[in-house]
């Protein structure tokens, strides 16, 4: 696919292919089909007729106040100014920016939610946010500040500012104000219509990019590691009979019967009959002989995880919602992300599963009482440390990711004079998970490096012809570890491996 071909937001028909080849920069240029025109028009129709009535009732956040103040009716002649102040005052958001490649998921994703034609957004004013984004002018979205419901209230905030001529963006690193960038894209500042400023705010998208963007770095992790244990299998002669496709089918779960087929996929020309192989061993530790079942039971959560947030990247997720058919405007709680929130803590857990078991199996490969090679797996062992440190690196990780896997689901807390009473907090849950899959990265890396040079140390190994290609991948990035060197450098290549390459081709 092109980096230079154009991407046509059909709301309510993002896949979680397009959203991965979004957020990895797949595209130049966005664009709203022109179908949803309708919808949208529709949409803010119906709250410019709920002015047209004799008495006007009281609708949430068009003619009230917001949170607790939704019972301060708010005259005609200041509903604009409401809007716009509400935009201002949610822009409170601290921190570090989030990344452009993930303010642009998320632009996209809120575009794609209001195009559905029920939020009383104008058509031009998500034209304008997209063309921002397709001139590279993404806005500065602080990574801290929303508990997830009312939405991601104050990200969402910054989001949108700089269409009323506020803020600031970045284009090439460089950070300029709202007003700049909107001249030079020859964009007017929007004057913001009643419930406009409202559903640009309400919404869960900052929450899914979020998680979306954790899903697709753990979904990367997680075929490097059952690489990595497969290579790991084969450099400690681990037995071929764990998986045995019939074992699996007898228990039935989907992702235990595919890792097990994938592992003997990759371990398929393994020479049984090899004087040392298995030599005394009746069964393997664990986190050799059980990696069908803990891995395919983290793969049965991911494929439902991609499942839950492709169906949150397609939601209407603001409130309250314009039914322009019937004429209503319906109040409700689409913006609570508890789904995304429970997605995120499940995601957390598995990536910490996922590192937990390849550390077991480094600590395998460098125990020369189990592994029958030289200690640490380095020549000369004493006067090396080899990989000693190496392995206490991934186990520090793996601690840590275990210490970030406690659910923030429970942890809610009351908001907005306790009118927000229960909050998700899956902005928070979803936006430990990069830097958590990066932790089990660093394992996996420390696994394929160690499964490298036990090969190495066996002298004229035999294995299947992709575990060599495996092999051959790792010397291609690193040699071989001839005495002690200075060995970050090298964890971090092949880290850095696991995200640029996929380890699906080796199947």
């Amino acid at each position: 696919m092109s980096h230079n071909s154009e991407f046509i937001i059909h709301p309510g028909k993002l896949s979680l292919n397009d959203l991965n080849n979004i957020y990895k920069n797949k595209f130049s240029k966005f664009s709203l089909n022109k179908e949803s025109k309708y919808f949208i028009d529709a949409s803010v129709k119906n709250v410019q007729d709920l002015f047209s009535q004799k008495e006007v009732k009281a609708v949430y956040g068009v003619n009230t106040g917001f949170g607790k103040l939704a019972n301060t009716r708010i005259q005609e002649s200041d509903l604009s100014i409401l809007q716009h102040n509400l935009v201002m005052s949610h822009c409170t958001g601290v921190g570090n920016l989030l990344d452009n490649n993930l303010v642009k998921l998320i632009a996209i994703i809120k575009v794609a939610s209001l195009g559905r034609g029920y939020s009383g957004v104008r058509y031009e004013l998500l034209e304008s946010l997209l063309n921002l984004i397709n001139h590279e002018y993404y806005p500065c979205i602080p990574t801290k500040g929303s508990v997830g419901a009312s939405g991601d209230l104050a990200p969402l905030a910054h989001l949108v500012s700089p269409l009323i001529g506020v803020g600031y963006v970045r284009k090439n690193d460089q950070v300029i104000t709202a007003i700049e960038a909107l001249k030079e894209c020859n964009i007017e500042k929007f004057e913001l219509q009643p419930l406009e400023g409202l559903s640009l705010l309400n919404g869960t998208q900052v929450s899914t990019a979020l998680a979306l963007k954790g899903l697709f770095k753990i979904q990367d992790v997680f075929e490097a590691a059952l690489v990595a244990g497969a290579m790991s299998v084969e450099a400690l002669n681990g037995k071929l009979e764990p998986f045995d496709s019939r074992i699996h089918e007898l228990r039935g779960h989907k992702g235990q019967m595919v890792v097990a087929e994938k592992i003997k996929c990759l371990l398929n020309e393994k020479n049984q009959s090899s004087e040392d192989h298995n030599s005394g061993k009746v069964q393997d530790p664990y986190s050799l002989r059980c990696q069908p079942q803990v891995m395919g039971a983290c793969l049965d959560q991911i494929n439902s995880i991609a499942n839950i947030l492709e169906i949150e990247a397609n939601a209407v997720t603001n409130n309250p919602i314009s039914f322009s058919d019937t004429k209503e405007f319906i109040s409700g709680g689409n913006f609570h992300a508890e789904p995304v929130a429970f997605a995120a803590d499940i995601l957390a857990i598995v990536c910490s599963e996922i590192a937990s078991l390849s550390e077991r199996r480094i600590s395998l490969m460098v125990d020369s009482n189990f592994s029958g090679l030289p200690p640490f797996l380095v020549n000369n062992s004493g006067l090396n440390s080899g990989f000693m440190i190496a392995q206490v690196t991934a186990a520090a990780l793996v601690s840590e990711n275990k210490s970030r896997s406690f659910p923030c689901s429970v942890d809610s807390i009351p908001t907005s004079a306790n009118q927000e009473d229960h909050v998700s907090m899956a902005t928070h849950a979803a936006n430990r998970l990069s830097e958590m899959s990066d932790n089990s990265s660093y394992v996996i890396a420390i696994e394929l490096l160690s499964a490298a040079q036990a090969m190495d140390l066996k002298n004229g190994f035999q294995a299947s012809n992709k575990i060599k290609k495996v092999y051959q991948e790792i010397r291609n990035l690193v040699p071989f570890y001839e005495k002690d060197r200075y060995f970050a450098d090298d964890i971090e290549k092949v880290k850095n491996y696991i995200f640029q390459n996929s380890f699906l081709n080796f199947y």
